[in-house]
């Protein structure tokens, strides 16, 4: 009887073993995800709506991931989702806009390099950039509201820097991206959404873009640091979108405050 007691602590004493060795493999792959809520100013202007530029307030949400798998090619996520509500300068209209923005980037990590007290990385890459999105203008009777639609290839960059001050971790980050070429739905001057899809009347709706005709760029400065055990992130992000397709002008410029959290982990493999 003693015998079997012994045996049975024995074979769980390495099961537990082997189950401790399955925990402790791990994988190189590495996600970090921020969840960032943005407010500022912006200023519009669509001249298929009105002539006038409106301005006003934006609220966005953005959901940015990064995931590392060992090797120096990096994939960025990047889902944002804003709403605005701008008038012009008599006050005496309003637009009410909405966007979402998908963006898939493969990017290229160069190293880490010992400056200062901290180390700078640096990453070069590009990929999908893709905007759904509309405005609508509270006050127009024949073409109260404008649909947006464009997808572009688009280089970005990337730089960190990350550093103790105090004892604590800190890191400023540093992106910007800008559309290289893609293709945009646009209504041409004076045709009618009724024209296009009630009357099927194309006129050169979707439209080649490059960066001469889509002079863009958005750009992201943030500083990240831990505060009871939670990674904040805060920081500038300047959007600026603009087009001049069909006959048409088209621009909004967006410069917000944004705030979140930044969480890190690991994913970790079991072998049966």
């Amino acid at each position: 009887m003693a015998l079997k007691k012994i045996l049975l602590a024995l074979s769980l004493l390495l099961y537990g073993v082997a189950v401790d060795a399955q925990d402790t493999l791990r994988s190189d792959k590495i996600i970090t995800k921020a969840q960032l809520v943005g407010i500022g100013h912006v200023n519009q202007l669509d001249t298929y709506l009105s002539p006038s530029e409106y301005t006003g307030s934006e609220l966005r949400y953005v959901s940015h991931t990064l995931r590392e798998n060992g090797t120096p090619i990096l994939r960025e996520i990047i889902h944002q989702a804003h709403l605005s509500y701008t008038h012009n300068t008599s006050d005496k209209n309003n637009n009410i806009g909405g966007l979402y923005n998908f963006q898939y980037n493969l990017h290229y990590a160069f190293g880490k390099w010992a400056v200062g007290n901290g180390t700078l990385s640096a990453t070069v890459g590009g990929g999908i950039d893709a905007n759904i999105g509309f405005l609508y203008n509270m006050r127009n009777g024949n073409n109260p509201a404008q649909a947006y639609l464009n997808v572009n290839l688009s280089p970005s960059a990337t730089a960190a820097y990350a550093f103790r001050l105090c004892g604590k971790p800190f890191q400023v980050r540093y992106e910007v991206q800008a559309p290289l070429v893609g293709l945009m739905f646009s209504p041409n001057f004076g045709q009618s959404y009724y024209e296009i899809f009630s009357k099927g009347d194309y006129d050169h709706n979707i439209v080649p873009t490059t960066i001469v005709s889509t002079p863009s760029l958005r750009q992201m400065l943030t500083l990240d640091f831990t505060l009871h055990h939670t990674t904040l992130r805060l920081g500038y992000l300047g959007d600026f979108r603009q087009a001049r397709v069909n006959g048409l002008k088209y621009h909004t410029w967006s410069n917000l405050f944004v705030v979140g959290i930044v969480r890190k982990f690991s994913i970790s493999k079991i072998i049966p």
